[in-house]
């Protein structure tokens, strides 16, 4: 051993302490590392450095603004209600059906493009389905990992696998050669979350399970949150008739949200507005009240599980109150014609001591009322906006107050992982669609710079350095000779063992597929000299370079530490688990169907 690789050693000993004890935070031993390493003559001052314009800092950094715009856009929430709809609130069922959709999309693209598919969605499933954050955004993550074991192109070092065994001599693997072995990865983990989720998965952050401010004003008031649809047959006895001459609102407590007609939707239709054949009513009340009112006027009751119940993805509740001075101070909410002009259903009026559920129409507003409406973000925006109402409650961020620009957004995200799928470098196609979202105005610059974790961009170029001292002192190969000299002569199963541990923990230091690229040609020697199949060994290092579970050190787990709020030990424990289960299936299929 040279003085060069014991040093480099020594670093890396340093290293896996910290993580382990969580001395430092995650990102501040990635940049002592970063540092330490050219102080002690070990990489040049460059190759320190290298690591900020590496493809995977790239990458990440550009996976964060597209996330952001994707989630500021609004279309998240459409692809929310039907996931919901599918899986109900129970967290095994949102997590085999999240984490295998995911799974089974990384076969075909990079993981870290997978994993960024869903963050938006995971954030709103969390706040919906009143499941942690931090119990969702890691099955995901893993599966995505999981996923990139499941063809040729799933995962860098299968994609360069082909390559290594033609310069070493031996056939090349087919696209879905690996899938039989990728499938039962992806399967293990899946039943690993949902068996023992509720064991290796944190409990939740202190404060992570508080319910979003909607949520919250809806339990606090006890606000109605049923949305019901009817339909206004022909010769239907509400034809001609208004909301108020039917006294909607008095006879049966329903709150008339919205009419469609030929496509166009009204939002908190006007008072004087009159019903007619053919139309579609979106109410929101009592189910049983409904039922009455549709029997009273012959209506025909609509299944209640559309997606988005013809309401824009941001309708909410919003909780304003009239300020002092303001000029509605006296007016009643009729002589303002509050839906006429804003098109948002007031729904119950805090006033002074009084809170009023039934028609407050004819109420005069004074300085201090509340009000509570519901109605689209933009209407509540625009009210807001007037000075004589003050939005007390937050929105959902639907795009910052600009209209929401869904397409756009999808197409740019959608973009950027086609041309990384035909060709195109990683962190150059992921790129193009932030500045194609930032020049389509779907998100702002301030908005992409506030969208990057720089603590995820520091882990990831502070370790990058450590992998290059690795390789360029000859400590990894070191490392992996010493591994093998004590294998050689045992059993199948203990060298195939070996492998797969060493290919798992030069992984998590070091790029997959620089580790790849250097324990192939071992391994194809180690096969000559013991009679095993060469490419079966191979294929063993490429689908365990994979197994990057144990600390956050693989692109996908450092874009998901900051928003689960994890620890090192969260990964240890969780991904501890994984790693032993992850080994244990390559080692045993790889014994039983390659060799």
């Amino acid at each position: 051993m040279t003085l060069e690789i014991a040093t480099v050693l020594a670093v890396l000993a340093l290293t896996v302490i910290l993580f382990v004890t969580e001395a430092l935070r995650v990102d501040v031993i990635a940049i002592a590392v970063m540092l330490l390493l050219p102080w002690l003559g070990a990489i040049t001052p460059a190759e320190a450095f290298s690591g900020l314009a590496g493809n995977a800092v790239v990458s990440v950094l550009a996976v964060m603004i597209l996330s952001d715009g994707v989630e500021r856009s609004g279309v998240m929430s459409r692809l929310t209600r039907p996931i919901l709809r599918l899986a109900g609130a129970k967290e095994s069922r949102i997590l085999a059906l999240i984490a295998g959709t995911v799974g089974l999309i990384s076969a075909f693209m990079q993981n870290i493009g997978a994993a960024a598919l869903f963050l938006p969605v995971m954030h709103r499933i969390s706040q919906r389905a009143r499941v942690p954050l931090s119990r969702l955004l890691m099955p995901m993550g893993f599966a995505a990992i999981l996923g990139g074991t499941l063809t040729l192109v799933g995962s860098g070092p299968l994609i360069i696998l082909n390559d290594l065994l033609r310069q070493a001599g031996q056939p090349a693997y087919g696209l879905f050669s690996v899938t039989p072995l990728g499938l039962a990865l992806l399967a293990g983990g899946l039943l690993c979350f949902m068996l023992l989720g509720h064991v290796i998965l944190p409990a939740g952050r202190p404060g992570e399970t508080r319910p979003s401010p909607q949520r919250e004003l809806i339990e606090t008031w006890g606000l109605p949150e049923t949305i019901l649809r009817a339909r206004v047959p022909a010769g239907s006895a509400l034809a001609g008739q208004t909301r108020e001459s039917v006294d909607l609102w008095r006879r049966y407590g329903l709150n008339l949200l919205a009419i469609v007609q030929d496509g166009d939707v009204t939002y908190a239709p006007w008072r004087h507005l009159p019903f007619a054949a053919g139309q579609e009513l979106i109410l929101m009340g009592d189910a049983e009240a409904f039922r009455r009112f549709a029997a009273d006027h012959g209506l025909a009751p609509l299944p209640a599980d559309d997606d988005d119940h013809g309401l824009p993805p941001c309708a909410v509740f919003a909780e304003l109150i009239v300020p002092p001075g303001a000029a509605v101070a006296g007016s009643t909410l009729r002589q303002l014609e509050l839906r006429k002009h804003y098109g948002v259903e007031p729904v119950l009026l805090l006033d002074r001591d009084a809170t009023r559920r039934d028609d407050f129409s004819d109420v005069p507003l004074q300085a201090g009322s509340a009000m509570i409406v519901f109605g689209p973000c933009a209407h509540i925006r625009t009210l807001a906006a007037s000075p004589d109402f003050r939005l007390l409650t937050p929105l959902p961020d639907d795009g910052g107050g600009r209209h929401a620009r869904p397409l756009p957004a999808v197409l740019c995200g959608v973009g950027a992982i086609a041309l990384a799928l035909a060709g195109v470098n990683l962190g150059l196609a992921l790129f193009s669609g932030v500045l194609a979202m930032i020049l389509l105005r779907v998100l702002t610059i301030d908005e992409a710079y506030q969208a990057v974790d720089w603590r995820t961009v520091f882990l990831l170029a502070g370790l990058i350095p450590l992998g290059i001292a690795m390789e360029k002192s000859g400590g990894a190969a070191f490392l992996a000779g010493q591994m093998m000299r004590v294998l050689a002569g045992g059993h199948p199963l203990l060298i195939l063992t070996g492998i797969a541990v060493l290919a798992t923990l030069f992984s998590l230091f070091m790029s997959n597929v620089a580790a790849t690229v250097l324990l192939v040609p071992l391994v194809v020697a180690i096969g000559g000299a013991t009679g095993l199949s060469p490419r079966a060994l191979a294929l063993l290092v490429a689908v365990c370079a994979s197994n990057s579970f144990l600390l956050p050190t693989h692109q996908v787990n450092a874009l998901l530490m900051a928003p689960g709020g994890y620890r090192n030990a969260d990964y240890l424990r969780a991904g501890g688990v994984m790693s032993v289960l992850f080994i244990t299936i390559a080692v045993a299929l790889t014994y039983l169907l390659y060799l």
